[in-house]
């Protein structure tokens, strides 16, 4: 498949992206809470399962642990070579998914990527590395990039269980040979594989290789699959799998970090983990995949994903970087809340509430970030600012404001005590009894119009879902339930419900009455 039909593929998957004000009626009629109208389709996203991984293990048989569940206490096998030898494709052919973006332009993956993977029938960490480049080119960005992947690459072999290193079948070049060098201090928990060898193909240039004494070689291709089973019994051979267990039912908070390039969403993410694990640069464009890691904060348990930072379309110039962009829309589907990050220096653009739209869309809860208050202090200062946002996201009053440092640490106090209050509104459920009889109070308090021609009655209301929030209302003639009178129900639901800081979805159909009645002769 060539470079171009993997991108086009996957821009084909990305969410069209709507005005705020947009109002959507089917057949029947559907009100979204005071921000967008959402499609449930579209809200009900579900989580994506870890991929399978390969079979054959003769002391610990597949069925023995379960792709489907997470663990804990897992061995970390790291995957180091050279840019462009296919550390990604063989990445994503063990978890069985596209998580690592790849491309046949050198450097794609510049921060480590980690996932659990089911490798021989057992739970592997399995670590993504960006490409190993010890020659430099001359250009000072590219260069400085260069040295903080490979700072990133020897914090990973530190760590490692197993390093499985990746070669290109072709003859070794002087990069080949120092970098080799390099790894001699792992030399105890080192794998050989020489990639792109599918049928046969380069294996006379592979075995070139063996002068170096490597303990295990072989000739694989991640790309068809050539060889990956001898593979997976390398990897597990040796390895301790007696600490591993089922981890707890997952109950974490999951935090996605979405914003423009350079708004600080890597030094937030690393401050927040107490990790270095994104790359932190002032080159724009720096995070070109999901980065994913973990913390607790008053024994909560959050999950957080760095993403890339999102341009508008026309400032998208590299395949890779659109890719990116994609990537990091399609990680709200295993989100909970969004920290939206806006530099207080720079302010907002029409693209920040773009952005935004694709998470109300889902159902998300959103936390306008201002990253950087140390460099701009003053109380007149955060209401202009505040006052501006509320501006530019005009429906989504609701939603919190909170000024930080991700730099310093200033205000993530504040801002982790937000996400936990608005988690617990995601996954608040009202009894059905209770919802009728505030939907009784506010009808009284509002009574409906009586005219011949504009005449409803909302019967009965009830919560279909939590995490997105949802209500559905009966009504006798849900044609003509206004606009108004349901953003109305929704301002109420909000204030005497206790639904205060996050968006939910109010529906409307027609009662079962009047089905009946229609029914009649």
């Amino acid at each position: 498949m060539s470079k171009h039909h993997k991108i086009d593929s996957e821009r084909n998957d990305r969410d069209e992206i709507v005005d705020t004000d947009t109002v959507m009626h089917g057949d029947t009629v559907v009100a979204a809470d005071a921000v967008s109208n959402v499609d449930t389709n579209t809200v009900s996203a579900s989580r994506t399962k870890a991929g399978t991984g390969m079979n054959g293990s003769h002391d610990a048989p597949e069925t023995m642990f379960d792709y489907r569940k997470k663990y804990e206490n897992t061995p970390l096998v790291v995957i180091a070579g050279r840019p462009n030898v296919g550390k990604s494709t063989l990445f994503n052919r063990f978890l069985r998914k596209r998580r690592a973006i790849t491309d046949p332009t050198p450097g794609v993956t510049r921060d480590p990527i980690e996932a659990q993977a089911i490798i021989n029938g057992k739970p592997i960490r399995l670590m993504d590395t960006g490409g190993f480049k010890l020659t430099r080119s001359g250009d000072k960005k590219e260069d400085l990039m260069d040295e903080l992947v490979i700072e990133k690459t020897q914090e990973a072999l530190r760590r490692a269980d197993k390093i499985l290193l990746l070669l290109e079948a072709s003859a070794p070049t002087a990069e080949d040979e120092e970098f080799i060098r390099f790894l001699r201090p792992y030399w105890d928990k080192l794998i050989t594989a020489v990639n792109k060898t599918e049928g046969g193909r380069g294996e006379a240039e592979a075995y070139n290789y063996l002068s170096f004494g490597f303990p295990t070689l072989l000739c694989i291709s991640a790309e068809h699959g050539d060889n990956i089973a001898p593979l997976a019994e390398e990897i597990t051979k040796g390895l301790d799998f007696s600490r591993v267990c089922e981890a707890p039912a997952d109950t974490a908070i999951r935090i996605a970090l979405i914003g423009k390039p350079n708004t600080g969403k890597s030094t937030l993410s690393n401050y927040l983990t107490k990790t270095s694990a994104s790359i932190v640069s002032e080159i724009a464009g720096t995070t070109r995949d999901v980065v994913e890691g973990e913390f607790f904060y008053k024994e909560r348990q959050f999950i957080i994903q760095d993403t890339a930072g999102i341009r508008r379309k026309a400032k998208v110039t590299e395949d890779i970087e659109y890719y990116s962009v994609v990537r990091a829309m399609k990680s709200l589907e295993h989100t909970d809340i969004v920290f939206h990050l806006i530099d207080a220096e720079e302010g907002l653009t029409e693209q920040d509430k773009k952005i935004i739209v694709q998470a109300t869309k889902r159902g998300l809860g959103v936390i306008f970030v201002l990253n950087k208050w140390d460099l701009v202090k003053g109380e007149q200062k955060f209401r202009d600012t505040e006052r501006y946002i509320k501006i530019m996201f005009g429906k989504m009053e609701y939603a919190p404001i909170v000024p930080v440092s991700a730099k310093t640490g200033s205000g993530i106090s504040d801002l982790l005590n937000t996400a936990v209050e608005l988690f617990a509104q995601l996954n608040k459920k009202m009894d059905t009894s209770a919802l009728n009889l505030a939907l009784k109070d506010w009808m009284e308090a509002v009574p409906p119009p009586h005219g011949q021609r504009n005449s409803f009655t909302l019967k009965y209301m009830l919560q279909t879902s939590v995490r997105p929030v949802e209500f559905l209302i009966f009504a006798n003639k849900p044609d003509l339930v206004p606009e108004s009178y349901l953003r109305y129900i929704v301002n109420r639901i909000r204030k005497d419900l206790g639904f205060t800081a996050i968006p939910f979805l109010v529906r409307v159909k027609g009662s079962r009455v009047k089905w009946e009645e229609r029914k009649k002769p």
